[in-house]
C-alpha cells in the first residue's frame, strides 16, 4: 500500500494552486494605451483635461476603452496599435505641446489576482517591442571640472601657505591644466614644491614669464585622466540605472560600449520622449553664497551695464526674471545629496524638495549657516538640454545649459545635513527633480547619437513563435513519454504541465524579464525535466524485473532515483547560477529561466509525480504496472 504521506498531499495541492493563480494573469493580453503627463509650466492633469481628451477622441470618431485620471497622469486605452497611434495624434493635437504624450502597454489582469498580488511577467526588447538609445559621454566636461576643482584647491593650498599670487585659473585652451601666475620666482619656487607635495596627480612645470609675471602650469597626469574616464562611466551607468528604475521600466539593459559609450535599451517604452527627458538630463542644485536680493540696486545696475562684479554671477529668478547676484563660490552641489523627496511647504503651500546631504555636504553646509546667519543664501537651479534641429537633412544635437535662481533667502538658523528647498513651479517639477537627486547625479553630460524604436508589430511576431516553439517542444515530449511509458508516461506529462505552469508562476511573482534567450530557457527546462522520470520509470521497471511487487517497485524506483536525479540537477544548478551571476543581457537571462526551471522541475518531476502515482495505485491491489 502506499506511504505517499498526507501533509505531501497537501503541499502538492498548495503549489499546483499557486502555479494556477499567479501564471493565471499572463493570458490576459495588454490593451495598447496612451499615457497624458503634464510638462513644467502647464496645468496639472485634472477632470477638465479627461473631458478635454474624451471630446477630441469623440470628434474624430476614435473608439476608445476607458479614459481615467491616474494620480498626475491619464490614461486613455485602445482595442489596437492603429487606433491607438490615431487617438495619439488626437491628444496631441487638442492639447498641444505642454503635455508629453506617450505610448503606453496597460495591463488587463482582473482586479482579484492584483489583489493577491499577481501580475504578468514582463516582456523584453525582444518580445514588447521598445526603444535602444546609444549615448555618448562627455569626457571633456569631466576634464574641464576637474581642472576647475584643482584651481580651486590650489587657491586654498597656496593662501594657506601665505604665497601671494595674482591668478589661479584653467587654462583657455582645453586639456593643457591649471595656470598659476605669480610675482616673483621665488613664489614660483614654492608654489611648485607645495603644488608638487600636495597633490601627486599633477604634473608640475614652469611656463613662460616676463618681468613681473611668473607663470606656473599644473596638468593631470595621463594615468589620473584614465582613472577619471573610468570612474565617470561607472558612475554614469549607476546614475542611468537609478533613473530608469524610476520609471518603472522592468529589467532594462544598460551597459557600457567602447571607451565613452553607454547603451540603454528599454522594453514597453514606445514613445522614447519621456525617457529621454529623464535619463539625458543632468539637472541639478546648486547651493550658492548669496550677495544680493532680487532686483537689488546692485542686480539692476550689473542686468543694465553688464558689469558685473568679479567675484559674482548674474542670473534670474525662476518666474518673475528679476535679476539677482549670486556668489562663484559653491557651497554643495547635488552630488553630495544621499536622498530627495518632494512635498509642500507647511508654511506657504509651495512645491519643495526635501533633501539630505552626505557627511562631507553636511559638514560643509553647517559651517557656512552657522556662519552667515542672516545673510542671503542662493539655490541655483542648473539644466542641461540637448537642442535637436535638422540641418541640411541631417540631425544637429546642440547642447544648452539653463541656469536660474529657485530660492534667494535669508539663513534664519543653522542647518546641515537635512533641509528643505522651496521655490519650484509645480508639484511635478518638484517630484522631477526630486527623482533627479535621488537617483545621482551624472558624472558627466551624456548626448544621444543614435536612437531606435523597436515596434510591437516585431515583438509580438516574436512572441508567437517563441510560444509555437515551447507547445512544439512540449507537445513532443508529452507524446513520446505517454506512448513508450504508459500510465505512468501519463503521469509524467500531467507533471510536465505543471512545470510549465509553475515555472511561469514564480517567473510572474519575481518579475523576470521574459526575452527570447528566456524562452529557449523554458524550451530546455522542459526537456531535461522529463530525464528525472525517465530515470525514475526505468528504475521501476528494473524492480519490476528483480520481482519486486508492484508498490514496492514504485516505491524503490522513487528511492534509488532520486540521488541520481539530485546529482544531475545540482550540476546543471551549478552552471545556470554562473551564468546568472557572472552573465549579463540575454546570458543572464538565460541563467536565471535555467535556473528557476531546474527547481520547479525537481519538485514537479519527483514529488508532484509521487502523489498522482500514489494516489491512483496506492489505495489497490496491483498485479503489474502500466510502465
Amino acid at each position: 500500500m502506499s506511504d505517499f504521506p498526507r501533509w505531501k498531499y497537501a503541499l502538492v495541492a498548495l503549489v499546483m494552486l499557486f502555479g494556477i493563480v499567479y501564471a493565471l494573469p499572463n493570458a490576459f493580453i495588454p490593451s495598447p494605451a496612451v499615457q497624458v503627463t503634464a510638462n513644467r509650466d502647464a496645468p496639472p492633469i485634472d477632470p477638465s483635461i479627461q473631458q478635454k481628451v474624451t471630446a477630441a477622441l469623440a470628434k474624430q470618431s476614435i473608439a476608445t476603452g476607458e479614459v481615467i485620471v491616474q494620480g498626475d497622469q491619464l490614461l486613455a486605452t485602445f482595442a489596437n496599435t492603429d487606433v491607438q497611434k490615431s487617438g495619439a495624434d488626437a491628444i496631441r493635437t487638442a492639447l498641444g505641446d505642454g503635455y508629453t504624450v506617450a505610448f503606453k502597454l496597460q495591463s488587463s489582469v482582473p482586479a482579484w489576482l492584483r489583489a493577491v498580488g499577481a501580475r504578468s511577467m514582463p516582456l523584453g526588447l525582444d518580445l514588447q517591442g521598445g526603444v535602444h538609445f546609444l549615448m555618448q559621454v562627455d569626457q571633456d566636461d569631466v576634464l574641464d571640472k576637474q581642472e576647475d576643482s584643482y584651481a580651486d584647491d590650489i587657491r586654498g593650498l597656496l593662501r594657506d601657505k601665505n604665497i601671494h599670487y595674482e591668478s589661479v585659473a584653467r587654462n583657455v585652451v582645453h586639456g593643457t591644466g591649471v595656470a598659476v601666475i605669480l610675482h616673483s620666482a621665488d613664489d614660483r619656487a614654492k608654489s611648485s614644491d607645495a603644488i608638487a607635495n600636495e597633490f601627486t596627480d599633477l604634473n608640475v612645470s614652469n611656463g613662460p614669464n616676463t618681468s613681473d609675471r611668473f607663470v606656473l602650469n599644473a596638468v593631470i597626469k595621463p594615468e589620473k585622466l584614465r582613472t577619471l574616464s573610468s570612474g565617470t562611466i561607472t558612475q554614469n551607468l549607476e546614475t542611468l540605472r537609478n533613473r530608469i528604475n524610476a520609471l518603472g521600466v522592468s529589467e532594462p539593459l544598460i551597459q557600457q560600449q567602447g571607451d565613452n559609450r553607454i547603451v540603454v535599451e528599454l522594453a514597453g517604452v514606445q514613445d522614447p520622449a519621456e525617457a529621454k527627458k529623464l535619463i539625458g538630463a543632468t539637472a541639478t542644485l546648486q547651493y550658492r553664497a548669496g550677495i544680493g536680493y532680487p532686483n537689488d540696486p546692485a542686480a539692476q545696475d550689473a542686468a543694465r551695464t553688464g558689469n558685473i562684479p568679479p567675484n559674482a554671477n548674474l542670473y534670474y529668478m525662476r518666474g518673475t526674471h528679476a535679476p539677482v547676484l549670486v556668489s562663484k563660490r559653491i557651497i554643495v552641489t547635488g552630488n553630495e545629496l544621499t536622498d530627495a523627496s518632494s512635498g509642500t511647504d507647511t508654511r506657504s503651500g509651495t512645491p519643495n524638495v526635501n533633501v539630505t546631504l552626505n557627511a562631507a555636504g553636511a559638514k560643509k553646509m553647517g559651517d557656512f549657516t552657522n556662519d552667515n546667519i542672516g545673510k542671503p543664501m542662493a539655490v541655483v537651479y542648473v539644466e542641461r538640454v540637448v537642442d535637436t534641429q535638422m540641418v541640411d537633412g541631417k540631425e544637429v544635437r546642440t547642447p544648452k545649459i539653463t541656469e536660474t535662481v529657485i530660492n534667494d533667502a535669508t539663513i534664519q538658523g543653522a542647518f546641515s545635513r537635512q533641509f528643505e528647498t522651496s521655490g519650484l513651479g509645480s508639484p511635478k517639477e518638484a517630484s522631477d527633480l526630486a527623482l533627479l537627486l535621488k537617483g545621482g547625479a551624472l558624472a558627466a553630460p551624456v548626448d544621444i547619437v543614435e536612437e531606435r524604436v523597436i515596434g510591437a508589430s516585431l515583438g509580438q511576431d516574436n512572441i508567437d513563435k517563441g510560444f509555437k516553439a515551447v507547445m512544439l517542444g512540449l507537445a513532443l515530449v508529452l507524446l513520446a513519454a505517454a506512448i513508450y511509458y504508459k500510465l505512468f508516461g501519463l503521469v509524467a506529462d500531467i507533471a510536465l504541465f505543471f512545470n510549465l505552469v509553475i515555472l511561469v508562476a514564480v517567473m510572474s511573482l519575481i518579475g523576470v524579464t521574459l526575452t527570447m534567450p528566456g524562452v529557449a530557457g523554458i524550451v530546455l527546462t522542459l526537456g531535461m525535466a522529463i530525464d528525472a522520470n525517465v530515470l525514475i520509470c526505468e528504475r521501476v521497471r528494473e524492480e519490476l524485473r528483480n520481482g519486486s511487487t508492484p508498490h514496492a517497485a514504485i516505491r524503490a524506483g522513487y528511492e534509488k532515483a532520486w540521488s541520481t536525479i539530485l546529482d544531475a540537477n545540482v550540476t546543471h544548478l551549478i552552471a545556470a547560477l554562473a551564468l546568472t551571476t557572472m552573465g549579463t543581457g540575454a546570458i543572464k537571462g538565460f541563467g536565471v529561466t535555467l535556473m528557476i526551471g531546474i527547481l520547479t522541475s525537481l519538485f514537479t518531476s519527483v514529488t508532484l509525480t509521487h502523489a498522482f502515482t500514489a494516489l491512483i495505485h496506492g489505495h489497490r491491489k496491483l498485479k503489474t504496472l502500466s510502465v
